[in-house]
């Protein structure tokens, strides 16, 4: 139901952007989709289908890649079989090598090909059965599904009495015994895992048409995708992940362009909804958008109180819009709103007040307009925690970004990618915490931790049992951005982490890193170059050996390691340093 609104709010994006439809020149309408759209069919077989009815598991997109679905039907039998019957028997495999030409397709009487021409020979479909056991036993359609569901059922006495009538139907249509007899074998077999053609097609069709509006609608399709999960956290940044990888940017909060849903801008912008703003409710976003209306964007924070209803747009509202960004477009700091909020409420407040009671005054709204104070933005890590307070997860900004590549090499795996590694598997995890539930064990009463971490992907659950606790609790905090050592657990549907030891993200070059490398194109060409190198590692010393690897057209490639006074402490501080003088690119803190 929930896929059904996507491609109804879509379609309805798409009509009211292009004021027409892009089919035949009228708006666009459900049924109107082609079924044989090369974008579509691009998307799918490049596994992009992140959003797209049944098809956005891992499982499934590696699927996609493999199988290079050429048409509808396609997408009709891989729904079917991508279930854990078919893909144990092999069903799947060998269904994948007839279609790509690997395999020879066969069929054990000519009857048959009617029935399994599309599926290459394989008996994929319930209703197959149906139609085989008809046309070559002369079954009835009440008799064949008799037969259907007394598979489904494995009764041996029916079973039994359901061959006999094959093959005696068989006889009659002159078939050999023998091959009648291999027939109803290979239906009872795979007519185990068949499944219902007719469900299995509607899946798909719903299916396609959401690949269909990604292919070709791409900015309208995830507007709607976005509105539809807006009060899951997880599912949002997944997909404003895949927005921007495809080149959409996914805007905050705005007073003068935000709607309750999220809404697209342009062609390649969507703003995001004020129904995803913590206390912002319904009646306060009917009065922004009402007053938006009437007197066209707002100017300052002064003319938002003064045009909107402060009974609906209330302190704590105004608070939420501030702390998540909705009013960076009046062109001042967040911190500077948040100073001047009371007061500019006041003023806006006796404003209306005169207004009602029609008295006279002095004041102008530039004069009652209270002034900016000069002060300073809040610190950006306030910033972000402001906004993942107020919307759930980070907009402008991640804490993390600073430390991405450090986490990149350190890290065994992201968030997403933990799944695809081994049950109990050792691994290096970096993060930052954003909740933490202190509690005790029922057996011994000991303190114990919940955490959940997130990264750059996505989320992760870590458990702290109480032998660990001990040893690490002084740095499990709020917000703290760590790395964690533990044991993997994938038993549950999302993997967790058996924690095992913590350090803070700032430790973690020290931790790691057993030597540094630097790759520089030519060996001493620049003589105040390398006095500067010099100077950077005289002022890190340390016992981290730092290796030099020179590439020359006279010499080719060498590797050259610095004298031992040279040694460093591999801070994050040399780290800056070193990418200053050298680039990014050029550095490399190596693991053991």
């Amino acid at each position: 139901m929930r896929t059904l609104t996507v491609i109804q709010e879509a379609i309805k994006i798409i009509n009211r952007v292009n004021n027409v439809g892009a089919v035949n020149d009228r708006p666009l309408r459900v049924e109107d989709i082609p079924m044989d759209d090369p974008k579509t069919y691009r998307l799918l077989n490049n596994a992009e289908s992140e959003g797209i009815f049944q098809l956005e598991s891992s499982g499934m997109r590696d699927l996609l890649r493999k199988l290079k679905a050429e048409k509808f039907e396609d997408i009709i039998a891989l729904l079917a079989l991508y279930r854990p019957g078919p893909i144990g028997s092999g069903m799947l495999d060998d269904y994948m090598k007839r279609k790509h030409g690997k395999v020879d397709v066969r069929y054990d009487h000519p009857l048959l090909e009617a029935s399994l021409k599309e599926t290459y020979g394989i008996i994929v479909y319930q209703e197959q059965v149906m139609t085989i056991v008809s046309s070559l036993a002369g079954f009835s359609l009440a008799q064949a599904d008799l037969l259907r569901r007394a598979i489904g059922k494995k009764t041996p006495e029916i079973m039994e009495q359901q061959k006999k009538a094959f093959i005696d139907g068989a006889a009659k249509n002159k078939i050999d015994r023998r091959i009648a007899e291999k027939i109803f074998n290979l239906i009872e077999h795979f007519a185990g895992y068949g499944f219902n053609k007719s469900h299995s097609a509607a899946y798909a069709m719903i299916s396609y048409r959401t690949a269909y509006l990604k292919a070709n609608f791409p900015v309208e399709f995830m507007t709607a995708l976005l509105t539809s999960e807006k009060d899951n956290t997880d599912k949002i940044v997944e997909y404003i992940d895949e927005a921007e990888r495809m080149g959409i940017k996914i805007l905050p909060p705005d007073i003068n362009e935000s709607y309750a849903n999220f809404t697209m801008i342009n062609k390649n912008e969507i703003r995001f909804g004020l129904s995803a703003v913590k206390n912002v409710g319904e009646g306060a976003i009917e009065s922004i958008i009402e007053a938006r209306k009437k007197y066209g964007r707002f100017s300052s924070l002064y003319e938002f109180c003064e045009k909107t209803d402060s009974r609906l747009v209330n302190k704590k509202v105004m608070e939420s819009l501030i702390k998540c960004g909705a009013f960076d477009s009046a062109g001042l700091k967040r911190s500077q709103l948040m100073a001047m909020l009371a007061d500019t409420m006041n003023a806006a407040d006796s404003a209306h007040k005169e207004s009602a009671t029609g008295q006279m005054t002095l004041f102008t709204k530039d004069s009652r307009e209270p002034q900016a104070p000069d002060i300073k933005e809040w610190p950006e890590s306030q910033l972000l925690n402001f906004e993942k307070d107020m919307i759930g997860f980070y907009i402008t900004g991640h804490p993390l970004a600073k430390y991405e590549k450090m986490i990149k090499e350190y890290s065994t795996a992201g968030s997403a990618g933990l799944r695809k590694l081994e049950d109990g598997q050792k691994v290096w995890f970096g993060g930052i915490i954003n909740k933490i539930k202190n509690t005790v064990t029922k057996r011994s009463g000991e303190k114990m931790a919940i955490m959940m971490m997130e990264d750059m992907e996505g989320s992760v659950e870590a458990l702290v049992f109480p032998n660990s606790y001990k040893n690490v609790s002084r740095n499990i905090l709020p917000n703290a951005a760590v790395f964690v050592n533990g044991r993997l657990s994938l038993k549950e549907e999302r993997p967790k982490i058996i924690v095992e030891e913590i350090i803070p993200i700032t430790d973690a070059r020290k931790k790691f890193t057993q030597s540094i490398s630097i790759n520089l194109a030519s060996q001493g060409s620049d003589e105040e170059f390398f006095n500067r190198l010099r100077n950077v590692f005289s002022r890190y010393q340390g016992d981290t050996p730092v290796y030099i690897n020179f590439s020359t057209k006279e010499n080719g490639s060498f590797r050259q390691v610095v004298d031992r006074k040279l040694f460093v402490s591999p801070t994050n501080e040399l780290a800056s340093e070193l990418e200053s003088l050298l680039g990014r690119e050029h550095i490399h803190f190596e693991k053991s």
